[in-house]
């Protein structure tokens, strides 16, 4: 068993831009042009690159809005940034919360079955060698003479 829990930071780095394997292979695991073509877009989108790009992509469209007769800036930043920007944020976190839990799982599952085996009264150590005691004990009480 580690002491150490899996922490979401291990994570960041390896969720904020997969490399294009990773995307090739979460492709083959979905059949369908339409699977593939969203799991294809839903890799992209949420990469801390797109979140850059959209960011850019925002500010770009930020003199427009501050003009004269443009949106304004409240509503450049909820309509336009928020929803641009956030959206690969977003998605970024969610994906690295997701492999920091299914790696907190499988450490939880192998910490269990270390446990379970430490139970099993066949394995040597542990619950074994107390219920052996426990045998000696009961033996050592019924060959006593009652008084």
């Amino acid at each position: 068993m580690s002491d150490q829990p899996p922490h979401v930071r291990h994570f960041v780095a390896q969720v904020a831009m997969p490399k294009p394997s990773e995307i090739r292979a979460a492709m083959r695991d979905v059949e369908g042009f339409n699977a593939k073509l969203a799991v294809l877009i839903t890799r992209a989108v949420g990469t801390m690159a797109c979140a850059y790009v959209f960011a850019i992509i925002a500010l770009i469209g930020l003199p427009t809005a501050l003009s004269p007769g443009g949106e304004g800036a409240v509503s450049w930043i909820a309509q336009t940034f928020l929803q641009l920007v956030l959206l690969s944020i977003i998605m970024v976190g969610q994906t690295v919360q997701a492999k920091a839990s299914d790696a907190r799982a499988i450490k939880e599952f192998t910490d269990t079955e270390v446990i379970m085996d430490r139970l099993d009264e066949k394995t040597a150590g542990g619950i074994q060698t107390i219920l052996a005691r426990i045998d000696a004990l009961e033996q050592a009480l019924a060959s006593r003479p009652s008084s």
